[in-house]
């Protein structure tokens, strides 16, 4: 049984591995919106400090992989699998980002990224 966990966690990596690849290279497929945050908030297992990131997707075939980079410096903060999910009717199609309730004193949680203009989005998965 462990030897089957083994196996699952190197092809898991080996395959997370190639995705962190496939983003370093761009390519003309771009869903990148940029959006700046006035004050920390939180991402699955990371809490961005206020800033300006560049919200992308890391290919047409894995739409539902989401990658989150510094806009300056390129810096990798967040890359991970979401769900993806209809806009909300009330929500503006120029709003690229939905909150999620925090406690007090605590960052908020991204729970959505829109790509601008569009219909759907990226559910973040908090575990």
């Amino acid at each position: 049984m462990t030897q089957s966990k083994s196996v699952r966690v190197i092809v898991s990596a080996m395959a997370m591995a190639l995705l962190v690849a496939s983003v370093g290279h761009g390519g003309a497929f771009s869903h990148e919106n940029r959006v700046k945050f006035s004050r920390p908030v939180a991402l699955p297992g990371v809490v961005l400090p206020a800033g300006t990131y560049s919200f992308d997707v890391v290919s047409p075939t894995a739409s539902d992989v989401v990658v989150v980079r510094g806009a300056d410096s390129g810096k990798l903060y967040y890359l991970g699998f979401t769900t993806l999910i209809s806009r909300p009717r009330h929500m503006s199609s120029n709003l690229p980002i939905a909150f999620g309730e925090a406690a007090a004193h605590e960052p908020p949680p991204i729970a959505a990224w829109f790509e601008l203009n569009d219909t759907t989005g990226h559910a973040f998965i908090y575990r």
